[in-house]
């Protein structure tokens, strides 16, 4: 539901939709596109948009640290 939901956005959901069912070519143009989307939002905002996802990265690391300690 969740995931139909966000197909509805007009032009991410289309994009996302591609990336999940298309070819290999949609996902590396997809993982392109949020890399471009990126650089742009370093030279729009600068320094926070570089630490931000890096800040938010680690949580998300800690998890993966504790998932291969565990098993």
């Amino acid at each position: 539901m969740i995931a139909r939901m966000i197909y509805h956005v007009p032009v991410f959901g289309w994009m996302l939709k591609e990336a999940v069912s298309g070819s290999t070519t949609a996902k590396v143009l997809f993982i392109l596109n949020l890399l471009l989307v990126w650089l742009l939002a370093i030279l729009a905002f600068g320094y926070p948009a570089i630490i931000i996802p890096a800040l938010t990265a680690v949580p998300l690391m800690f998890v993966v640290l504790i998932l291969i300690t565990k098993g």
